[in-house]
């Protein structure tokens, strides 16, 4: 078949000029002239045709590109909170096996979540919901202080679409920086808030200024590039830090 194709272009390139210098030699400037225009649609649509699906391919190459880009970021959702909660478990088994078969499902879920649910372009947002809640529970049992966290939802709609695994890097570091750092008077107040137009999350954390980071690690940078390739101009990522606190805000314009 390719064989057969290139030989049509070579006969298509060659013949139809051959022909109008034989009809101008023999003086038939009118045939001459309408052969010509019509050898000049046929090389325009044909053309046309071509440079279409050429960026076609190239949008295709883009796409796949991105897709697999995306793929590669979310396999590198950090897996240390699953370890660290299996670990709890173990000793909770023994203490409390009724609360730790309950913290299990919790985990299996969260689980589940990630593998499947973390897959796939957008999810509703009150999956998004109850993944956070089960991380914010699950994380909560591991600590033997007193933990002031609160999380408060506004979601006009629990159908609204959204990317998965898009807050819990930011939760994570709230946690991991400040909760486990502090002896005491901890604390981590998170906002869920969903319009018609926009979703917004807001999480703000106390920590210690003797522990403090400047470098930022490879998880907001991850999250950075999530955000540019499934909202392009379409969201807003600000972080913010003043004394010992630390508070972080993400806007996602969805429509």
């Amino acid at each position: 078949m390719r064989k057969l194709l290139r030989v049509l272009k070579w006969i298509l390139v060659i013949i139809p000029p051959v022909i109008i210098f034989v009809l101008v030699i023999d003086d038939l400037e009118f045939e001459a002239t309408i052969f010509t225009f019509l050898y000049s649609i046929i090389l325009l649509v044909l053309g046309t045709r071509w440079i279409i699906r050429e960026l076609k391919l190239v949008n295709q190459l883009k796409k796949e590109k991105k897709a697999t880009e995306l793929l590669h970021l979310k396999s590198q959702v950090s897996p240390h909170f699953f370890f660290n909660t299996l670990n709890n478990l173990y000793g909770l088994v023994e203490k409390d096996s009724k609360k730790a078969q309950e913290l299990i499902l919790k985990l299996s879920e969260m689980m589940r979540y990630s593998i499947y649910e973390g897959e796939k372009s957008f999810v509703p947002i009150k999956q998004e919901v109850t993944y956070l809640k089960n991380f914010i529970e699950l994380h909560e049992m591991r600590y033997h202080k007193k933990v002031d966290i609160s999380f408060l939802t506004e979601i006009l709609s629990e159908e609204t679409r959204l990317m998965p695994l898009l807050f819990i890097l930011l939760v994570e570091n709230a946690f991991k920086h400040g909760v486990e750092n502090l002896r005491e008077n901890a604390y981590v107040h998170m906002k869920l808030k969903s319009t018609e137009h926009e979703i917004l999350f807001e999480i703000e954390n106390n920590f210690d200024l003797e522990d403090q980071k400047t470098e930022q690690g490879i998880g907001l940078t991850n999250l950075k590039r999530r955000l540019e390739l499934m909202y392009p101009n379409k969201h807003s990522l600000d972080l913010m830090q003043k004394d010992d606190t630390y508070k972080a805000q993400l806007i996602l314009h969805i429509i």
